[in-house]
Formats: C-alpha cells, structure tokens, sequence
C-alpha cells in the first residue's frame, strides 16, 4: 500500500505557532481596541484554506487568503497505526484502490487520514509544489509554505508515494500525475529506496 513520506524538519523548534491560526503579539501594557479586533477577525478567514472541488483530482485545497513562505498551514492528522495494520485495512476508496489518505512517519508508523482525517489530505499531489510536508521532533507532521502562496492558489507537496515491490505498468499508469506543471515528470511516485 503506498504512502507519502514526510520530510524532517528538526530545525524547526515545536511550539505555538505549529497551529493553522497565527498569534500575534503586542508590546507589554497595549491592548488592541475590541472594535478593530473584531472588524480584523471578520476580514481575515479563520483558516488560510478551504476545501473544493480541484482541477487536478477530486477535492483540493486551496488558499483561502495570501499564505507567506515557510508558514505551517495545516497538520495532517489521522489515526497513528503500523504500515502491517494499513495493509489490512479495506482501501480508502474502494473503487480506486490506488487512492489513499496514508501518510509515512519517520518511526515506520503511518498516519491514515480515513480514520480521524481532516482536510490535509485533500491537498493534491504537484511537481511544481507550493507546500512541502516535514515531520517535527514529537512525530506530527505539518504542511508548510515552500514560497508565498496567493489567495484562490491550490495547495500542493509532492507526494513520492512509496510501494513495495515491482513497479508494474498498471501502477504507473495508476499513479500518473495531472498536477498540469510546464516540469511535471509524469508521476507521482517516488524514486526506489
């Protein structure tokens, strides 16, 4: 069954700021005028995505406001099992056993976003990707802004979707891209390990 591996980060430190809301801090003793504080709040969506139909596959993400480099958007969430209990589990689509919501942690865990998910796992593959995936120091994996990312712009990371065993052409064929990229290299697999 494959799967998308995450990226590490240990670079960056855990804390706060990993949520999809972004706090801001004021200098000692000042205080924002509820009234401005309320009018902001209705300006800005309370997330910076929204789910929709895409172009490329299905459901997609996109972004609901501009969303800056290096900014975490979402965490990818989803029941934590072994890669052996994502084999035993029923497909997450059956008509399209290919398609699935498993992601691959660092540990050889995999977060299966069927079970619990949200709306990470509607965010499509890309080879010309704005986001990218990394895993932090505790295991949860975050999506972040590879560069700014302007309102109404589908998210997307490359997946390098892991399988074990041959490669056959009926996977190819099933794992071809159509992220529309001017470099798109055709699929959204991985290199072999």
């Amino acid at each position: 069954m494959p799967s998308k591996p995450a990226q590490s980060r240990s670079s960056r430190k855990t804390s706060s700021s990993r949520s999809s809301k972004s706090s801001r801090s004021t200098k000692k003793g000042s205080k924002a005028s509820p009234r401005r504080a309320s009018a902001a709040k209705a300006a800005a969506p309370a997330r910076p995505y929204v789910v929709r139909r895409s172009a490329i596959h299905g459901r997609g993400v996109f972004a609901a406001r501009t969303i800056r480099k290096g900014a975490d958007i979402i965490e990818y969430r989803g029941q934590r099992i072994t890669m052996k209990e994502a084999d035993r589990r029923p497909d997450s689509d059956p008509d399209n056993p290919y398609h699935t919501f498993l992601f691959e942690l660092d540990d050889g865990r995999v977060i299966d976003a069927a079970v619990r998910g949200n709306a990470a796992r509607w965010i499509n593959h890309s080879c010309a990707p704005n986001c990218e995936p990394y895993e932090d120091d505790e295991g949860r994996v975050f999506i972040a802004a590879k560069r700014t990312i302007r309102k109404g712009e589908e998210l997307g990371y490359d997946y390098r979707l892991n399988v074990d065993g041959r490669v056959t052409r009926e996977m190819r064929e099933a794992y071809t891209c159509r992220c529309g990229a001017p470099r798109c290299r055709g699929t959204m697999l991985g290199k072999k390990r």
